[in-house]
């Protein structure tokens, strides 16, 4: 069962930039890593291409980017974006300085664009974005005047710019698959908290609304049985009462778990409010439903609870309901409802079906 959590410190703003953006961080990591791997490429592909000044550049290129992974994993993030920003502009003018600007050594700079937005705020990375397109646009001005200070074959120079082309390709769709998950998980994300209870982690009420309504649709639009049940914890204010809200959350997280066991696959399960669940039973009538709501009571009342290895004993009282077609959900839960409470005034630990 859960423990109660303490407000955590607050951090310093530093403090809570260099733990920021995880996935990003991860990526400038990966990159790094392939980044370097290219640069090991070229140092062997520009030696037999007979360019050993473009071959030895790619040697402080590697040591930058590991230098660069290593303040990463240190989380000094800023001068490793730095260091990065710095290779990757000096690799690509120098590249196209000396063996000219077919070469594509150019293309690598436009993979920063994805990147500034993902590593900035918006302002910030329209201003880089700037900066970036004018210096493109200054060294494809400046090729126009400059020729190529080690000018290679014209087979060579086609042989450079494909397997540069192929490694911004690779690189534009590593970076693209990235933010197609990053987004997705993101999604995903947003989706769980926007339907499930943070306590239990089982549907919340609106949720279940939802759930009910769907399942009542269909209902509607074919002769089947659908039934409810509300179930509540008995005596539930004398856990808080007595030993504090700490111990009434671990009974409410215990008892999502029990509930759950018992129920079906096709049934849907959430926490109504306060110590209060609903259970949503499509394909099953009245009776069909008492025999599950009884073994749900049996289950909570000999699952073995305790509090600091004290026992505590908890029990449940269920009301009852099956839907009738035409009527509004809140028609059928206020049944169950009155089922309830039905259970808790014959004595609790019950379960109660409401017939009027």
């Amino acid at each position: 069962m859960a423990q109660g959590q303490e407000d955590e410190p607050r951090q310093a703003p530093d403090a809570r930039n260099k733990h920021s953006r995880p996935q990003f961080w991860q990526l400038a990591r990966r990159c790094c890593q392939l980044a370097a791997s290219v640069d090991v490429a070229f140092f062997f592909l520009f030696h037999l291409l007979g360019s050993p000044i473009l071959a030895w550049i790619n040697v402080a290129s590697v040591s930058l980017y590991l230098v660069a992974l290593y303040l990463i994993n240190k989380r000094r993030n800023g001068l490793a974006i730095a260091l990065i920003w710095t290779e990757v502009i000096i690799h690509a003018a120098l590249g196209t300085l000396l063996i000219g600007w077919d070469s594509g050594f150019h293309y690598f700079l436009l993979m920063f664009i994805p990147a500034l937005f993902a590593g900035m705020t918006a302002t910030k990375a329209w201003k880089a974005v700037a900066g970036l397109w004018a210096f493109y646009v200054l060294l494809f001005a400046m090729m126009w005047f400059v020729e190529p200070l080690q000018p290679i074959s014209s087979n060579a120079l086609l042989g450079v710019f494909l397997f540069n082309l192929t490694v911004v390709f690779c690189m534009f769709s590593y970076l693209s698959l990235f933010y197609v998950n990053t987004v997705s998980s993101a999604q995903r994300k947003l989706q769980f908290m926007a339907t499930t209870d943070s306590l239990t982690r089982l549907f919340n009420r609106r949720h279940l609304i939802e759930l009910a309504e769907k399942e009542i649709a269909r209902c509607d639009r074919n002769p089947l049985r659908l039934t409810f049940l509300l179930l509540d914890i008995d005596h539930f204010k004398h856990f808080n009462d007595r030993y504090g809200h700490d111990v009434g959350d671990r009974v409410l997280e215990r008892m999502s778990v029990v509930l759950a066991s018992v129920l079906r696959t096709q049934d849907s399960l959430g926490r109504w409010g306060g110590e209060e669940f609903l259970a949503i039973l499509p394909d099953t009538d009245a009776q069909q439903a008492l025999l599950t709501a009884e073994r749900i009571r049996v289950a909570v009342e000999e699952d073995q609870w305790e509090c600091d290895g004290m026992p505590l004993s908890v029990t449940l009282s269920i009301g009852v309901s099956e839907y009738r077609p035409g009527e509004d959900l809140s028609v059928a839960i206020a049944r169950a409802d009155r089922a309830l409470y039905q259970g808790k005034e014959g004595g609790r630990n019950r379960v109660e079906l409401e017939l009027t």
